[in-house]
This record gives C-alpha cells, sequence and structure tokens, in this order.
C-alpha cells in the first residue's frame, strides 16, 4: 500500500487506467477520467494568481535589501576570499589563474601582501607569464570564479565588486527557496515562509556577502532540486492524460525526454562546477526520479508500474542526470583548454600527446586525477577546524573576519598582542547559522524522518533525500582535514523545508476547524518572530558591525564560537 499527493492509497483507481476504443469516442467521458487521474496524482496548485508571485518577491526585495547593505564592510579580503578574489580577477585578465606576483628575489608574495596590494587598488597582482609555468595550482572548478569575475567587471577589483555576484545569487536564492515550497507545501504562506527563514540564517547571509563559491553550490543544487519538483509535477499531468488518450500496455506510455530533467541536469552540472561535491546529488536525485515515476504509475493504476517507471521513464535518466551534468562540467573547463597558460595545461604534449582536443582533454583528465588525490588525502590543522555532526549543532562556526579597536569608530586597531586594558570595540564577521532554525531542524528532521517512515509520504521524503546528499558524503572523509562548518550550507535549504513541512501540520488542514487554525498559526507565528529576533541580535557579528567588546563577548555563548 502506497501514499501519493493525498494520502490516498493506490486501490480503487486501477480501472481509470483503462482505456478502449468506446472511451475514445467519448471526448467529454476521457476529460472526466483525466481529472480524476491527475487528481490522484497531484494535489493542485495554489489558486492565488499574482499573490503566488508577489509574495516571494517581497520577502526576496527583503533578502537583497540585507544583504547589499554596507556589502563593502568590512573593507578586507575576507577569509577564503583571498583566493577566489585573485582567481577570478586572473580569470578575467588571463582566461586562467595565475600565480601571484613575486617579490624582487623571484618568491611568490604571501597572500596578506598581495590583499594589501589590490585593497590599495593595485590590479597588478600577477607575476609576467613567458607563455608557461603560469598557471596556479586550484582545486574548485570553474564556475563560482566566473560568476565573481563578473562583479569585478562591472564595478572593479574592490570588496563591492568582488562581493556583488554572491550577494545576488544569495538573493535569488531566497526566490527559489519561496517558489520551490510553495511547490511542495501548496500553499504561498508556507512558501514565503520558507523563504524568510532561510533569508534570515546567518551562515546563508554571510555567505551572500563573502566571494567564495559555496552560496553558488547553494543555488545551483537548489536550483536543479525545483526543476525536479516542476519535472514531478508536469510528468505527472502529461501521465493522466496520456494513459486515457494514448493507452498502451500495463508498463503504460512513454513520455519521451522531459524538458524539466534536461534543465535538472543542466543546473547540477553547474553546481559541480563550483564544487564537485555537488555531484553527490546525481545519484539521489537519479533515485528520486525512478521513485517518483513508480509511484505515478501505480497511483495512475496501471499494472506493471516498475518496469514502466524503470524502463520506460528510467531509460533516459543516463542522458539527462548523467551524460548532461558531465558534459556540462567539461564545458565549463573551455577557458582552460583554449589557452595554454593554465597550471597542468602542458601535461599531454610533455607526455607525447598532441593530437588536437584530445591533448586537451586527457591534461583535464591529469589535472583532475591530481586534484582529487590531493583534496582526499588533505591532512591540515586549522583553528576553526570542525566535524560533519558539530555542523548541526553550530559548535564550531568559522570567523571569517576579526579586528579589535580602541575607539568605537575604528580607526586605531589593537595591536596584535591584543587590547591595551580598558574600553575597546570589536569587529567580526562570523557566519553563525541562525539557532532557531539549526537547533530546531534536528526535532523537525527526526519527525520527518518517522513520517516518510510511517507513511511513505513523499514530501519529507525529499527533503530529507536532500539533506543526505549535502551531509553525508562528508562523514565518509573524516580522516580528510580540515572541513569546516559553513560547508553545511549546500544543504541548509532541505533543512528549512523540513521546517517548513513541520509548521504546515502544526498550523492544521483548511477542513480544520477555525479555533485549530488559529492556534496552528499561532504557533508558527512566535516560531517565525524568534527567528527573527535572533537574526537581530546576532546582526552585529554577522555584517561586520563595530560593537563595544562587551557586547561582542555577550553573543559568544560558546567556548567554540570564539
Amino acid at each position: 500500500m502506497t501514499f501519493d499527493d493525498k494520502g490516498v492509497t493506490d486501490s480503487g483507481i486501477a480501472d481509470l487506467g483503462q482505456a478502449g476504443p468506446d472511451r475514445d469516442a467519448d471526448p467529454a467521458g476521457s476529460q472526466e477520467r483525466i481529472a480524476a487521474i491527475r487528481d490522484r496524482l497531484m494535489s493542485p496548485m495554489p489558486a492565488d494568481g499574482l499573490w503566488g508571485w508577489v509574495g516571494p518577491l517581497a520577502v526576496t526585495a527583503f533578502a537583497a535589501i540585507l544583504r547589499f547593505s554596507r556589502l563593502s564592510v568590512p573593507h578586507a579580503v575576507d577569509y577564503d576570499e583571498t583566493d577566489y578574489v585573485k582567481d577570478a580577477w586572473s580569470i578575467l585578465q588571463h582566461g586562467v589563474e595565475w600565480k601571484p606576483v613575486a617579490n624582487p628575489a623571484g618568491y611568490p608574495l604571501g597572500q596578506s601582501n598581495v590583499n594589501n596590494l589590490l585593497l590599495s587598488g593595485n590590479t597588478h597582482i600577477f607575476a609576467p607569464c613567458s607563455g608557461h609555468s603560469c598557471g596556479e595550482a586550484v582545486v574548485h572548478p570553474e564556475v563560482g570564479k566566473y560568476l565573481i569575475a563578473i562583479g569585478e567587471w562591472a564595478f572593479g577589483l574592490n570588496p563591492f565588486g568582488y562581493r556583488m555576484a554572491s550577494a545576488v545569487f544569495g538573493s535569488l536564492a531566497i526566490l527559489l527557496m519561496c517558489r520551490i515550497a510553495r511547490r511542495l507545501t501548496r500553499s504561498t504562506p508556507l512558501g514565503c515562509i520558507a523563504g524568510l527563514l532561510l533569508s534570515l540564517d546567518g551562515i546563508e547571509f554571510v555567505l551572500s556577502r563573502t566571494a567564495i563559491l559555496d552560496i553558488f553550490l547553494m543555488f545551483f543544487v537548489l536550483a536543479a532540486f525545483g526543476a525536479m519538483l516542476i519535472d514531478r509535477d508536469v510528468s505527472r499531468s502529461r501521465l493522466a492524460q496520456a494513459v486515457v488518450l494514448k493507452p498502451g500496455d500495463e508498463a503504460g506510455p512513454e513520455l519521451g525526454i522531459r524538458k524539466w530533467r534536461v534543465l535538472a541536469g543542466l543546473l547540477i552540472g553547474l553546481a559541480c562546477a563550483i564544487k564537485q561535491d555537488a555531484s553527490w546529488y546525481i545519484p539521489a536525485f537519479i533515485g528520486l526520479s525512478i521513485t517518483w515515476d513508480i509511484s505515478a504509475r501505480r497511483a495512475a493504476g496501471l499494472r506493471a508500474p516498475r518496469r514502466g517507471g524503470i524502463v520506460r521513464d528510467g531509460k533516459w535518466l543516463p542522458l539527462t542526470l548523467a551524460v548532461i551534468p558531465f558534459g556540462t562540467y567539461v564545458v565549463t573547463w573551455i577557458n582552460w583548454m583554449v589557452t595554454h597558460t593554465g597550471y597542468h595545461r602542458d601535461y599531454a604534449r610533455a607526455h607525447g600527446v598532441r593530437t588536437p582536443v584530445i591533448e586537451a582533454l586527457y591534461s583535464l583528465f591529469k589535472y583532475h586525477q591530481a586534484t582529487f588525490a590531493f583534496d582526499i588525502h588533505l591532512r591540515a590543522q586549522h583553528p576553526y577546524m570542525s566535524q560533519p555532526w558539530d555542523w548541526i549543532v553550530l559548535s564550531r562556526p568559522v570567523s571569517f573576519y576579526y579586528t579589535g579597536y580602541t575607539d568605537a569608530a575604528g580607526t586605531h586597531p589593537c595591536p596584535p598582542t591584543g587590547c591595551p586594558p580598558g574600553p575597546s570595540w570589536a569587529q567580526e564577521v562570523l557566519p553563525l547559522g541562525n539557532p532557531a532554525i539549526w537547533w530546531v531542524s534536528i526535532p523537525a528532521m527526526l519527525f520527518c524522518l518517522g513520517w516518510w517512515l510511517t507513511r511513505r509520504h513523499w514530501r519529507p521524503g525529499a527533503s530529507l533525500l536532500g539533506i543526505i546528499a549535502g551531509w553525508l558524503p562528508w562523514f565518509l572523509f573524516l580522516k580528510r582535514t580540515p572541513q569546516f562548518d559553513y560547508y553545511s550550507l549546500e544543504f541548509l535549504p532541505f533543512l528549512v523545508l523540513c521546517i517548513t513541512l513541520c509548521l504546515k501540520l502544526i498550523i492544521g488542514p483548511s477542513r480544520a476547524s477555525p479555533r485549530r487554525r488559529a492556534i496552528g498559526a499561532a504557533i508558527a507565528g512566535i516560531y517565525v518572530l524568534a527567528v527573527l529576533i535572533l537574526f537581530w541580535y546576532f546582526y552585529p557579528i554577522l555584517a561586520g558591525q563595530i560593537i563595544p567588546h562587551s557586547s561582542w563577548s555577550d553573543r559568544m555563548w560558546y567556548r567554540g564560537w570564539i
């Protein structure tokens, strides 16, 4: 026995899928049967028209104002911006990542020296290149750096320029969250709540204001999931029509290549081209697709749903969710392949491979071999390193920027040995997750797991799968160090979806009594208010405001936050 959108079983509806000549001759009756099957396959979307966009756009505007306000603060190169800001500028100038400028003795300058050069307005931060051995060794692919480079091209090599793309994509992620949660819950208010929760999380907020790759990774993973959701609805609507108008055998009709799955493949390929971590979502989405297709054919009354889902629908999955993501990933390296100054670019020629195209692809393959080996076997210590189980409880966030001052205006920094006795002030950028989201997500996940195990409901199952694909793989590489708390941004939207699904149950169904709904809505409202208050409370250490050291200390609830 299985459950679908409305929690109804598939028994008693098999006859709806039986079509024959007498039915084909009855168009009105056919439309009724199509509507009946469609009603079994999927719940209707909210009929709120324009408001389905007005609400999400209003939440997105609120998020964008927060993210773009004081975007240039601090005037510094925060944490891993030291890598990606320069890589992006090098791609903009030279097509690939080059080594930084050298000192008179010929040795590369330290990161801080190069950072000081670019912050002073000097854009000549790369060593001259004679055509060989110019490339800087990098681990992560190109797309995220391309996006950062767009901001630098438009606004220059300055804090606003190199953070602009992060702010844009961090804000657009809120719009995606609203619309995806709306489709998942079939409720525009709940979709807006989900977007608001994501906009008020400290990790999403800080990484939307920092020129590193994780905000782009999260955006494209979330967008790919959204495309999968749309495909689920569109394909079920098509299946309902095909079962009646084009009846086949017990496995059901073919639906062919589905454009929303093609888009999902492109988007997850782009996510992999930002960080290869996204590749774990490919098998997750393939499994989700097969499960949804089998469920749809079973609910439509077809007697061989597994054969239909695995063979007739599944035969296109290697193309849409394997070949297309892989092809997209390779194409994003085109700059590296057409130039000859990138790191490891001349490997093939040096080893006797000179066939055009093959030579570039072989060098790219060997480059990836080297970087994967480095990444997997990396053993390094870092003061802010953490393990995956730390992330969910926020035990060790990474300080992106910290400076102490002896004055409230921030004009007199404390010496490296520390601030002298007396009043002092602090300025920090700490990507600290909102405790009301992260800590509440723990019981929300457990509830959704029980919900899925007992009812096999697809909504909590899909949300949990997004968490598993983004979080569980890190447990396989515990010896790989360092790992950092903000890696969890990749699966944060799915935590928010779990919380939103729980809020939906708390508010209650539309058929519930007004008193029941009012109490549920009040509880949900109090929770959202708590999230907002905590965001406001931690805002100074999220946005790099200069505050008295005592106020900063009050916000350090745990030793691990220092």
